[in-house]
């Protein structure tokens, strides 16, 4: 018995004639409002995604220029950008305190779909951190103030011996306060590129760019 190979093979010629068989040709991505169009596929993947279809990779850069990404979730999408939030002396706080610049990455496999995104980055407002932090279940409130973020851990016994600390220090019921360390960054998108799988890897790119205020479109080859 061999064991089945680690990387899959690439579709064959009768795979993706399939896959136009089975398939209801879209129609051409729509060159209007990038967020709203983002709205729509969010939706549809919340629909489709077994897991967190808010989750995104957010890269950023350290202080050698050396990229780094990792996985969060998005909290809020409006026309001013996308927010996201963390502890602000975690390593993609620090990198973006002295780099306000990122890049986002969404990859919907269940629609075969994905979204980048690129822009500038500003800090939310201390009222919208507080509204978030006061949504977050209690326990979660709990670890923000236990965990060092990104810094060493000697053991997990250390981790959770700081979460019963804090559950102590603010009591059972108590209000638990956003921890000054702990805030919001958005996300104000320059660029916006839509990304659409078709078949024999001849895929739909729609790409937005922010021109004076306005979103001008422009189609990518794949």
């Amino acid at each position: 018995m061999t064991d089945a190979p680690l990387i899959p093979a690439s579709p064959s010629e009768d795979d993706y004639v399939a896959q136009v068989a089975a398939a209801t040709p879209p129609a051409l991505l729509p060159e209007g409002d990038p967020i709203h169009l983002f709205g729509e596929w969010l939706a549809e993947a919340g629909k489709s995604e077994p897991n967190d279809p808010n989750a995104m990779t957010v890269s950023t850069v350290d202080a050698d220029g050396m990229p780094d990404s990792r996985m969060v979730l998005l909290k809020d999408v409006d026309s001013r950008g996308f927010v996201f939030y963390t502890n602000l002396q975690s390593a993609k706080g620090r990198e973006l305190a002295a780099n306000p610049k990122a890049a986002l990455l969404f990859h919907w496999k269940s629609l075969r779909r994905q979204v980048r995104v690129r822009g500038v980055v500003e800090p939310v407002s201390e009222a919208e951190a507080d509204a978030y932090f006061a949504s977050r279940a209690r326990h979660s409130q709990l670890g923000a103030w236990a965990s060092d973020q990104s810094r060493p851990l000697p053991d997990r016994l250390a981790l959770e011996r700081r979460v019963a600390e804090m559950g102590l220090k603010y009591g059972l019921v108590g209000k638990v306060p956003r921890p000054p360390h702990w805030s919001g960054f958005r996300i104000v998108p320059q660029v916006i590129e839509f990304w659409r799988d078709r078949p024999f890897r001849l895929h739909e790119r729609l790409v937005y760019e922010r021109v004076d205020g306005a979103w001008a479109t422009q189609r990518l080859f794949p």
